[in-house]
């Protein structure tokens, strides 16, 4: 399994390495002991599934308030998605920075998303599914969120979204109050 680090602080990238033979391949997606010795949290008590029947499906961005904040690690299991994470820690070096990345069932990567970074993503495809592995239970009063195309931070999303929840459309802008 490698680890790599992205433009946002603590936010990794894991990709798969392959062991090939006339099968296909066997590959580890997840070792807590490669992620304990890079210092990241290596428990996660509960998976959730996002399936997404339409391409442009938006969801976002999401994250939790302190203490139920979560860390995730999030991988595409069917199709594709542009998984897009959004630092809102003040005191973070990369405050109010986004990065982006394909996540798909072809390059199988995952993105290891920590506590106090908004998270969202847009299916590229009819029929993406997103497996997310949680370090916390949810908890529904914690829940938070910004706006997908709030200019404080100027995403670039690679399609226009045709279908968006309600809730992920009427976020409010961004305050540092918020987290």
């Amino acid at each position: 399994m490698k680890i790599t680090s992205t433009t946002i602080s603590g936010v990794y990238t894991l990709e798969i390495e392959p062991v090939h033979d006339n099968r296909g391949f066997f590959a580890r997606t997840f070792c807590m002991d490669e992620l304990g010795k890079a210092g990241l949290v290596t428990s996660f008590p509960q998976c959730n599934v996002s399936y997404n029947a339409k391409k442009a499906t938006l969801r976002g961005m999401h994250y939790q308030i302190a203490p139920f904040g979560e860390t995730k690690i999030v991988r595409c299991t069917s199709g594709s998605v542009y998984d897009v994470v959004v630092d809102i820690r003040p005191s973070s070096p990369t405050f109010k920075k986004w990065y982006g990345v394909e996540l798909s069932f072809e390059n199988r990567r995952s993105i290891y998303i920590p506590e106090g970074i908004a998270h969202g993503f847009i299916s590229l495809v009819d029929g993406a599914e997103l497996l997310y592995m949680m370090s916390a239970k949810y908890q529904p009063e914690a829940a938070r969120g910004v706006r997908w195309n709030d200019p404080a931070f100027a995403i670039e999303w690679p399609l226009t979204p045709s279908v968006i929840a309600d809730r992920d459309n009427t976020f409010s802008g961004f305050s540092s109050s918020q987290t």
